[in-house]
């Protein structure tokens, strides 16, 4: 009895999902069937404030990204679609403060927030209206002094960066 329950629950929801269209995939990348190669440029760091090594970081966890989870070809030059974009925001700021322990002594920071802001330029020779200009910000919160950590908020911060970018790029969502 439970088998042939469950089964019957199983036709409903296909059937439901074909009457539906139902495109979900669980791989949730959805590639024009054109689209064989990506230019990912290189994303300059024109934020105020530069962190020596942020450009390449990005631009390689992008580029992995891609590579990891698509059949694209990275290439330089000519492509069916271009990524470009740069980094335009990294910012440091408090999230919660704690008493100094004085009334004269300002409160100091138990907790801040780096945020980082990329702009990206997508552009698909295949299919024109998966075309963005958009900008994704991203932070993470750390306790302490950033100087000895920053490297590390960083690294949770990009790949949430490039998983955005790569869901507006490629799934559709």
């Amino acid at each position: 009895m439970f088998k042939r329950a469950a089964f019957s629950v199983l036709i409903i929801v296909a059937l439901a999902c074909v009457s539906q269209s139902c495109a979900y995939r669980l791989d949730a990348a959805s590639i024009p069937a054109g689209l064989k190669t990506i230019n990912v440029q290189f994303f300059e760091n024109n934020a105020p404030f530069v962190v020596n090594n942020l450009s390449q970081n990005f631009t390689e966890a992008l580029k992995n990204k891609i590579r990891s989870q698509t059949r694209l070809s990275i290439v330089r030059g000519e492509a069916n679609a271009t990524m470009s974009g740069a980094i335009v925001g990294y910012s440091i700021a408090p999230v919660s403060v704690q008493a100094t322990g004085t009334t004269s002594a300002p409160p100091i920071a138990s907790a801040s927030r780096l945020t980082i802001t990329v702009t990206v330029k997508y552009v698909n020779d295949i299919d024109k209206k998966l075309n963005f200009d958009q900008s994704f910000s991203r932070y993470a919160d750390f306790k302490g002094d950033l100087g000895t950590q920053e490297q590390n908020v960083i690294a949770l911060i990009l790949p949430q960066l490039t998983e955005d970018i790569f869901n507006k790029a490629f799934s559709n969502w």
